[in-house]
């Protein structure tokens, strides 16, 4: 039987002033480091490198200690952890962290890095970010936490200091909002045609929720489609209209563009799409207020009124004009 091979020796790493050095055998634990002896630290690495921790040193100075630990059952997956000497880190950590994924990366064999900070922790999240991990989203539930930040990084992805690496990792920590787009078509009495769906109570307009990588414009053709098997025709946009938190939902941006479809006759033919829209009713603003939430009669209203007045198009806050 072939045994394996040998660990190789712990190595020193050095990036500028940020030196990432073994833990000597007598060297004091440092407080709050992972909660590991020295001892535990070298025993894991002898164990195939199963967690290899550094001691980091700045201009110098100890900082603090980086850890990178394989995840078990995750072939190529390696976890960052740090702790730091208070006032003594400062930027130097994500310093040491890009350094640590590089050698999780080349010497470890890692496919991918992540880490995991509390939600809470601001600071976190900055020094993961600028060590090059990108935030993937939010695990909730995690641990003590209730919730923590996951970001994360590639063997393949673009170094963090370029300007392909820079933009990525920006990109990935941005606030998304979601963005809707949906339909005003009246007919020639002018009402308007809305929808009764099967997966809530109030009626709505046709439309829906913008898919990523797509403009306003196309969701909304794209919608009509899908759902009444409609060809749409855009004639202008009526209104946005920012749209605060509303029953569990995050807030969002609407767009409501003018749009025909041939005509009532036209809209006579269409064909609903079953798990999504019961039934399709043209209403007048009576008709509207009785079975729509609030604000879509309010921005019915107000679209209509913008329109007939020839306005261009009306920027609005939950329908209603900004008291700018």
């Amino acid at each position: 039987m072939t045994s394996p091979a040998p660990v190789p020796p712990q190595p020193t790493l050095v990036d500028g002033a940020v030196t990432l050095r073994p833990w000597a055998p007598t060297e004091p634990d440092l407080a709050g480091a992972e909660g590991l002896s020295t001892k535990e630290r070298h025993a894991a690495y002898a164990d195939d490198r199963r967690a290899v921790s550094f001691v980091v040193e700045a201009d110098g100075v100890v900082a603090g200690a980086v850890t990178v630990t394989r995840a078990n059952g995750r072939d190529g997956t390696g976890r960052l952890s740090w702790s730091e000497v208070r006032g003594r880190a400062g930027d130097r950590m994500s310093q040491a962290l890009r350094a640590l994924a590089g050698y999780g990366f080349e010497e470890l064999g890692l496919r991918r890095v992540e880490v995991y900070a509390d939600v809470a922790d601001r600071d976190a999240v900055r020094i993961a970010s600028r060590a090059g991990l990108r935030k993937e989203g939010v695990v909730r539930g995690y641990a003590a936490t209730g919730g923590a930040v996951l970001l994360g990084r590639l063997a393949d992805d673009p170094d963090p200091f370029t300007r392909e690496g820079f933009v990525a990792t920006l990109n990935a920590g941005l606030p998304t909002k979601r963005a809707i787009a949906q339909a005003l078509i009246r007919n020639e009495r002018g009402e308007v045609l809305v929808c009764e769906l099967v997966y809530k109570n109030f009626w709505d307009l046709p439309g829906g929720v913008v898919d990523p990588g797509e403009s306003p414009a196309h969701a909304v053709v794209r919608e009509i489609r899908e759902e009444l098997r409609l060809d749409a025709r855009i004639r202008s946009l009526a209104t946005v209209s920012w749209l605060p938190p509303w029953h569990g939902w995050d807030d969002a941006t609407l767009f409501l563009f003018d749009v025909e479809v041939g005509g009532a006759a036209e809209v006579e033919r269409a064909v609903l799409e079953p798990r999504e829209i019961r039934a399709v009713h043209w209403v007048d603003e009576v008709g509207l207020k009785a079975h729509a939430a609030d604000y879509t009669a309010r921005l019915v209203a107000r679209a209509v009124r913008q329109l007939d007045e020839g306005g261009g198009t009306a920027y609005l806050e939950n329908g209603i004009d900004p008291d700018w």
